[in-house]
């Protein structure tokens, strides 16, 4: 699908999401919400909104690929520079976008950017990836001003442990907070020591190398507690500060 909702202030502005529940009544809602966001940037963008229930989860690389390349053929006469401008979403990350790049690039000969969150080797913007996880905790950082406190020494759970949840940890260890806790759609990981540099480094490498789950982060942490099917605010005990929702 792809839902072009409104083009009042630019062309349409919207991610592609990969997920088995992805239907047009969902589409429709998040392109809708998607205007309002765009709106409130300033930038001259509408809102749109598009995806698939394909699920990526389990699948190939060359899976996904093919995948991409048949969605793009598709969606390549629908979209453009100055028409509608795709991005990431939920199951759509730099690896998906690359695929549907590469399809849109070979089907029309040009690319006058018509997709963001390319990967930087074939135009996409520095610091892209951590924009959103970056931001989140930008956002936490001005709540606990406003509350006259600061991140430093706060006790965070993080759901998720995709592209937002990874960059929102890494900010959180720059500014001083202990995160305690990662999720996927199986179940929650807990260290009750917190999460430092190079157990993040191990969850990157889990999540985007080897496209596992959190449960196989206890194979080189044993010490890190697993909970199944559990989100991370029902399995945590002790003092919690912040809770901060990045799945």
């Amino acid at each position: 699908f792809r839902v072009q909702y409104n083009s009042a202030l630019g062309p349409y502005k919207g991610g592609l999401r990969f997920h088995p529940s992805v239907n047009l009544s969902i589409l429709k809602f998040l392109g809708f919400e998607q205007i309002l966001k765009n709106s409130l940037t300033t930038l001259p963008m509408g809102g749109g909104k598009g995806g698939s229930d394909f699920d990526p989860k389990g699948k190939s690389d060359n899976e996904v690929m093919r995948f991409c390349q048949s969605f793009m053929t598709e969606l390549q006469r629908h979209v453009g520079a100055d028409t509608d401008v795709p991005a990431g979403d939920i199951g759509v990350g730099a690896r998906e976008i690359g695929y549907l790049y590469g399809q849109y690039k070979r089907l029309r000969n040009e690319f006058t950017g018509v997709l963001t969150g390319k990967n930087v080797k074939w135009g996409g913007s520095f610091i892209r990836p951590e924009a959103t996880g970056y931001g989140a905790v930008y956002f936490l950082e001005e709540m606990c001003k406003d509350n006259n406190t600061v991140i430093r020494g706060k006790n965070v759970l993080l759901s998720g442990s995709g592209n937002v949840a990874q960059f929102a940890c890494e900010k959180l260890l720059q500014l001083g907070a202990k995160v305690l806790t990662f999720s996927d759609s199986n179940g929650t990981i807990v260290d009750k020591d917190g999460f430092n540099e190079e157990k993040l480094d191990h969850l990157k490498y889990l999540k985007n190398e080897k496209r596992g789950r959190v449960s196989e982060f206890k194979d080189k942490y044993p010490g890190v507690m697993y909970y199944e099917g559990k989100k991370p605010w029902e399995c945590f005990e002790g003092q919690v500060d912040c809770i901060m929702p990045c799945a």
